[in-house]
């Protein structure tokens, strides 16, 4: 059993309350006093538990990430990277709450309420409706959202996101600047109620589209209980198509990297058949040279983090909402269609 707080006390010659004043609030405890119980307590491998430096701030040093994809994907892993490398230097841990269901959707919005053990929720990449606000509202923690969907409009506390519409508009023309008229949209198939913040992406390579008198043929990808994508059918659709597509254009890096390996093992070359964009510039998209929407995952997390923890600490941001620029990075898996 290890050594408890009482231990330290008494090897230190101290009460139990100086003992926990020194770990806690050291500026209320001598120098002379608190380098000697910081002896005692290594020599008997005692630390304070986290548990009670929460009681001792009112706040639980903990942050509920609320997300729906897999760990091992790109984007929500880079946004844990980001929040974790802020939070764990301010002593705050990261709580993730994966959604998947509808039913475990439901017990973290009745669940967390009740609990009050989050001194804030951060959502990523995830829309929540206004009940689902408001019954987080209710215990007055800031709500601050990474690309979820209309999180102002919903009353969130701050946000960060990739301006969506404008890189799909990009995509688009860049597409059409070539020459494409033939284009396939891959998206991914889910349930409307977990339903993401790329539908923006959708939307607006649609309507762009189809402001240029371009009928576009879109396909969706269906995503398997592990998150997994099922490539290989849309593989095996885009190749049934006739004509063939001369351009195909992906909701996400996530979709448009392994399909590029199927379609080249299937005998089409990219750019020459087919011209390939992705959105988000994810790990080895620049190795395939993948033609893609740039965003940055870890520096919007960083920067949603650091407004988290003002927010906890009740300071003013000077702007709540930030939208990061989206950037078209042309590389090689796009060209003008074969005439």
């Amino acid at each position: 059993m290890g050594h408890t707080i009482q231990d330290v006390a008494e090897a230190a010659g101290v009460s139990t309350s100086t003992v926990s004043r020194a770990f806690t609030r050291p500026d209320l405890v001598s120098a002379k006093t608190r380098q000697r119980i910081l002896d005692v307590a290594a020599q008997l491998h005692f630390s304070l538990s986290r548990s009670a430096a929460a009681l001792k701030s009112g706040k639980s040093l903990r942050i509920a990430l609320l997300m729906s994809g897999k760990m091992n994907l790109w984007f929500i892993s880079s946004v844990f990277e980001g929040l974790n490398e802020v939070f764990h230097e301010a002593g705050y841990d990261v709580s993730v709450f994966q959604i998947s269901s509808v039913d475990e959707r439901k017990e973290f919005f009745q669940t967390l309420p009740v609990q009050r053990n989050a001194d804030a929720v951060i959502v990523s990449s995830f829309s929540i409706d206004h009940n689902e606000v408001a019954q987080l509202n209710s215990i007055g923690i800031p709500i601050v959202g990474i690309n979820a969907d209309n999180s102002k409009e919903l009353g969130f506390t701050a946000g960060v996101n990739i301006d969506d519409i404008h890189g799909s508009e990009i995509a688009a023309r860049h597409l059409i600047q070539l020459g494409h008229n033939n284009i396939v949209y891959v998206s991914t198939h889910r349930e409307v109620s977990l339903h993401f913040s790329v539908q923006n992406r959708i939307d607006s390579f649609v309507s762009y589209c189809a402001h240029h008198g371009i009928s576009l043929r879109t396909i969706a990808c269906e995503v398997d209980t592990d998150g997994q994508y099922n490539i290989s059918d849309i593989a095996s659709q885009i190749l049934a198509m006739d004509p063939l597509p001369t351009a195909i254009a992906c909701q996400e890096d996530g979709i448009a990297i392994p399909l590029q390996f199927l379609l080249e093992r299937s005998g089409l070359h990219i750019p020459q058949d087919i011209s390939l964009v992705g959105f988000d510039d994810a790990a080895y998209s620049a190795d395939l040279g993948l033609t893609t929407i740039r965003q940055n995952p870890i520096d919007m997390a960083k920067k949603a983090a650091h407004m988290t923890l003002s927010l906890i600490e009740g300071k003013e941001l000077d702007e709540n909402f930030v939208v990061e620029k989206a950037e078209l990075i042309v590389r090689s898996s796009t060209t003008r269609p074969r005439s």
